[in-house]
């Protein structure tokens, strides 16, 4: 009977271990592509590879998001307003 419990903890041990190194496999994999991505994104814009940059570059394109909105919304003040703000802040970042 101690043979039978020991096989059964055995065959969970390893199932166990077959899941670890799943998903070990699968996150390294994952953090292999999103800091390739980064790293071609920052370096095509000539940008630093840092997560301030990053962030930076985030805000730049959501100032010209809210541009687009309020283009689309008619409001010509508000847009030029964002569409300044936010090239001056891309303009800055990628000078």
């Amino acid at each position: 009977m101690e043979d039978f419990f020991a096989l059964i903890g055995s065959l969970i041990g390893e199932g166990i271990r077959l899941i670890v190194d799943l998903l070990t496999g699968l996150f390294t994999h994952a953090d292999d592509a999103v800091d390739g991505l980064l790293n071609g994104l920052s370096g095509s814009l000539g940008i630093s590879p840092s997560l301030l940059s990053l962030a930076i570059l985030v805000l730049g394109l959501w100032m010209l998001w809210r541009g687009l909105r309020a283009l689309m919304q008619r409001a010509i003040i508000a847009t030029l307003f964002w569409w300044l703000l936010g090239l001056l802040v891309l303009g800055w970042l990628i000078n």
